[in-house]
């Protein structure tokens, strides 16, 4: 019986695998590094596992689910369940709504506004704009529906002055906000910076109701098809902050410096890990020369015997300790965590119809989302969260 196959019949034997969805089955890695998807779906049973990725042959895990077929075993799906503080998340979620208004009316106090020289109408202030343009994202409503919380945010103080849909709509349009913006969500992770010291990078798409529209001449018909906006964020993986956010069309790879680079220049980062799609020996390097370590996963057919010092290093501890780095890769996983939580909350859509609204419709859910990570700080860890300060962002209630 060969090494692998032998595995197999210890996995089998421990009574840890369960049922997935159809033909699909979840085997734990040995290693303790996290679990494997077997699929019977396609003809060919396939693995997740590295293993298979590499030789695209049966692995130990193929061979775990053939014994459990042959024997007829029944498998359930019995779920691990995750301990969670009830009490805690239950009074984030209640209260959510007050905290939100209050920290964002915070968050916006600290906007410094150029004057507005000669005469004319006054302008609405910089704070009260950015503050009605994130609410009306918070609630998920559009311009005109999210009007009465607007005037309710008036009314409790939280505005100098009323903003009207129309003005939340320009503004909305406004390309000098998007730096703005994307500054702001790394001022509302900052209360955060004491907690984090591995972050994950990776992108996602943001979609959109506009289409690009085409007559396909092979075909004989028009076509359409849905346009989005690529979100590139880096995330703290253990309260799933988002410390910097890249909303752009161009490859993974190039995102990966300048997303780095800003998050090393507020926060302490030890280690950071991402998938295939940033492998690079330039990137690698990147990450060394800001005292970084790199979880990159390698592609198929690397080779690690050339290369800047950092790639030689990573390839060879991926190869020869490959279940320990494959523990700190896997916390790459906390990205699609966070692009989960943002959609299913904020919406998998962005409402806007003009680009520079878009994107700065996507750096707006990503504020939100910090904002709501605070609120579940402030129970669950008794953090006071303050902004727009340099010596103490966080206070120990």
């Amino acid at each position: 019986m060969e090494t692998r196959e032998e595995r197999g019949v210890e996995i089998a034997r421990s009574g840890k695998v369960r049922a997935g969805r159809e033909n699909q089955w979840l085997v734990p890695s040995q290693s303790g590094c996290g679990t494997w998807v077997v699929d019977y779906g396609g003809g060919e049973p396939t693995c997740t596992c590295p293993d298979y990725e590499k030789r695209a042959a049966f692995c130990k895990h193929i061979f775990c689910v053939e014994i459990i077929r042959r024997r007829g075993i029944t498998v359930t799906n019995n779920r691990k369940s995750y301990g969670q503080a009830w009490s805690n998340y239950n009074q984030a979620q209640v209260n959510e709504g007050d905290h939100f208004v209050y920290l964002l009316h915070d968050l916006c106090k600290g906007l410094e506004e150029e004057p507005q020289e000669g005469r004319g109408r006054r302008r609405t202030p910089l704070a009260d704009v950015v503050f009605a343009l994130v609410m009306k994202v918070y609630v998920g409503k559009s311009g005109r529906r999210a009007a009465t919380w607007i005037k309710r945010c008036h009314k409790d103080g939280f505005l100098s002055k009323p903003v009207s849909y129309n003005t939340i709509s320009d503004s909305f349009r406004r390309a000098d906000l998007t730096p703005l913006l994307r500054d702001l969500v790394q001022q509302t992770a900052l209360p955060l910076r004491g907690l984090e010291r591995e972050f994950a990078i990776d992108s996602s798409g943001i979609g959109s109701r506009t289409y690009d529209r085409w007559f396909d001449e092979k075909w004989g018909q028009h076509k359409r098809r849905a346009k989005f906006r690529t979100a590139h964020i880096i995330v703290g993986t253990h309260t799933h902050c988002v410390t910097d956010v890249i909303v752009s069309d161009e490859g993974d790879t190039t995102q990966f410096q300048p997303l780095l680079e800003r998050t090393v220049a507020r926060f302490q980062v030890d280690e950071v890990s991402a998938d295939k799609a940033y492998s690079s020996k330039k990137n690698h390097q990147v990450a060394a020369d800001l005292g970084v370590t790199p979880f990159i996963k390698f592609k198929a057919g690397t080779r690690g015997d050339n290369g800047p010092d950092e790639w030689r290093k990573m390839y060879h501890y991926y190869q020869f300790k490959e279940a320990d780095f494959l523990a700190h890769y896997h916390r790459r996983s906390n990205v699609e965590t966070v692009f989960g939580m943002v959609k299913a909350k904020f919406g998998a859509f962005v409402s806007s119809k003009n680009k520079t609204a878009q994107v700065n419709e996507v750096y707006a859910k990503f504020i939100c989302h910090n904002i709501c990570v605070l609120i579940a700080s402030i129970y669950e860890l008794k953090l006071v969260p303050q902004f727009w300060t340099e010596a103490a962002d966080t206070e120990v209630a």
